[in-house]
Order: C-alpha cells, then sequence, then structure tokens
C-alpha cells in the first residue's frame, strides 16, 4: 500500500474515532431532546430509542405549569449577568494594575492572587456561607452572587492582554488629558474585546450551571436559580417514573444555552483563539 493509501486510511479511521466519540458524549442530549417529544405513558420498551412515532408536546405544558420556570429565569439571569457586570469592572480594574502600574511587590501580589484558581470551590463553602448569613442575606441573589465578584481568571486574561498594548498608545491618551479611567476606557478595553467576550462566555456558562452554592444559599423559589428548581422538579417527577417528564423539564433549562451557541458559536471561537493567542 502506498503512501497516499495509507494517509487515506489513517484519515478516515480518525475519522470514524472521532464520530464515534461525538456520538457518545452527544448521545445524552440527543435522548433527552426525543424522550421530551414522545406522549406521556409511550416510554416502555423504546426508552433507548431515538426516535419518536408520535411528537407531542404535552410534556413541555405539563413541565411549564408545574415549575415554575419563568420564575427560576429571571432569578438566574439577575445572578448571572449581575456576577458578570461587577467581575467585568474588578478584572479590569485588577488586570490594569498588575499590566501596567508600577508598585512594590506587584509581582509577588499577582502570584498569591492566582493562587485562587487552585483552591476548589467547594472548599469554601462553609467560610462563604458563614459570611453571607452574617450577611443576612440568605435566601437572596445577592447571597448568590457576593462570592464571585472577583476572577483570578478573568484578571489574569485581561492582564496578558493589557500587556500587549502598546506604551505609545497610553502615553498619546495621556497627552490628550486622560485620566487613568478615561484610558483603560478609550485605550484598553477596545483592544480587550475578544477577551471580554471569551471571559463573559466562561463566566455566564458557569454560574447559569452552577448548583452546589445557590443549592446550599437558598432553601426557596424567592432566589433559586434554574438548575436548582431542576433538581426540586426532578425529585418530584422520579417518584413517579415520568421520564418523559423529566427530559422536557431538562430541555426546558439547557435551551437558553444552546441557543445563544448556535448562533454565536463562530464568535465564540474567534474570541477564545484571539485570546489564547495573546495569552
Amino acid at each position: 500500500m502506498g503512501r497516499r493509501p495509507r494517509r487515506i486510511l489513517g484519515t478516515w479511521l480518525w475519522a470514524l474515532v472521532v464520530g464515534a466519540l461525538a456520538f457518545i458524549w452527544v448521545f445524552p442530549l440527543l435522548w433527552a431532546f426525543t424522550t421530551s417529544f414522545r406522549p406521556p405513558g409511550q416510554l416502555g420498551t423504546e426508552i433507548a430509542s431515538l426516535w419518536v412515532h408520535h411528537p407531542s408536546l404535552a410534556n413541555f405544558t405539563e413541565a411549564w405549569s408545574d415549575a415554575p420556570f419563568l420564575r427560576l429565569y429571571y432569578n438566574t439571569a439577575v445572578v448571572v449577568f449581575g456576577i458578570l457586570g461587577v467581575q467585568l469592572v474588578t478584572t479590569t480594574l485588577a488586570a490594569y494594575a498588575f499590566a501596567r502600574m508600577e508598585f512594590w511587590g506587584r509581582d509577588l501580589l499577582f502570584r498569591v492572587f492566582l493562587l485562587q484558581l487552585m483552591v476548589a470551590p467547594s472548599a469554601l463553602i462553609f467560610p462563604n456561607f458563614q459570611t453571607i448569613r452574617s450577611l443576612g442575606l440568605l435566601n437572596t441573589r445577592l447571597g448568590i452572587m457576593i462570592p464571585y465578584f472577583a476572577s483570578a481568571f478573568g484578571t489574569f486574561l485581561l492582564r496578558q492582554t493589557f500587556r500587549s498594548v502598546p506604551r505609545d498608545l497610553e502615553d498619546a491618551a495621556v497627552i490628550d488629558g486622560c485620566g487613568t479611567l478615561q484610558t483603560i476606557w478609550n485605550v484598553f478595553l477596545p483592544l480587550a474585546k475578544p477577551t471580554l467576550v471569551a471571559f463573559s462566555i466562561v463566566s455566564v456558562v458557569y454560574h447559569y450551571n452552577e448548583f452546589l452554592w445557590p443549592l446550599i444559599i437558598t432553601d426557596t423559589e424567592r432566589a433559586r436559580t434554574v438548575t436548582v428548581g431542576l433538581a426540586s422538579f426532578t425529585q418530584s417527577a422520579e417518584s413517579g417514573a415520568q421520564w418523559n417528564l423529566i427530559a422536557a423539564g431538562t430541555v426546558i433549562v439547557i435551551l437558553p444555552l444552546l441557543v445563544i451557541f448556535v448562533l454565536f458559536q463562530r464568535r465564540f471561537v474567534e474570541s477564545f483563539m484571539y485570546s489564547g493567542l495573546k495569552g
């Protein structure tokens, strides 16, 4: 066998392996979607099938009426975008200080700051809970948000980007009469837009999917997010083995992220590639 046939065979084998792994990864998602459209009581022996003979929206209607998804969506949006808004301010200011300002112990302080990346969030649950309780913020959206107002990961990304900005641009802004905040706004942030987009994606996805901390800090639907609400809904549906209903509730929860990803996937990839090259 010549070199070209071997190369073609290797390419096809590699594509086959990647395709099989992709199918294994996406199968649970496909199963949830197809199962959510099965009419109630039709699961039976077709539980592992991806084909639906008589699609129905009855499961979505029942799931929507059984759980307060609008309230859960609202709480989640407030928490996710509230955290992101504060993080963009704190990470930008911290990154600028670490990248462009000169002060004693700057590099050492930055290394200590990055130690946060090595600490598992679960290790901080108890002290964070004590702090939130002392502030009287249990069962509130603000209580869920406060521990995430700073981000070592976001600071690191922006610091790397800010360090790549030519000093001449900063000097020109100073000559034009810009103060520190004006320089950050007019010079650094426009150049860091891809990095900001990449970090925003990570932040939104992470906090949308966050489960343990909102579960611990809330005990009513007043401030619960969609992940905690889905867990409560699933517990009630599991008692009757209503897998169609559970699948419908799951699809309702994951659908917003899937829609956002489909609409902006090209921008997502470009932002991560740019931020990776700048890092």
